[in-house]
């Protein structure tokens, strides 16, 4: 039985490691702001991200559909669509 990605909303504190690759298939909106798709759990997801760039802020929270947004990255829109969310 497949897992059903899910897509997540990650903040991570400015700077440093907000800047870094997460190194999963996500898109940075904003520094610090990131979609990410996940077939993990939320605790999953969230304690990779905590292992892997020990932020001093961290945010993870699934959301039940593709947010809606202005402003943000160039190609944000597209990385959604490509993943049938948008």
């Amino acid at each position: 039985m497949d897992t059903i990605p899910v897509l997540y909303l990650v903040h991570l504190h400015p700077g440093g490691a907000a800047d870094a690759p997460l190194g999963i298939d996500s898109l940075a909106l904003a520094p610090g702001l990131h979609l990410v798709m996940s077939t993990g759990t939320r605790s999953q997801l969230y304690h990779r991200i905590k292992r892997r760039l020990a932020p001093a802020r961290l945010l993870v929270a699934p959301l039940a559909e593709a947010p809606k947004f202005k402003g943000m990255a160039p190609g944000a829109l597209r990385w959604l669509r490509d993943r049938g969310l948008a």
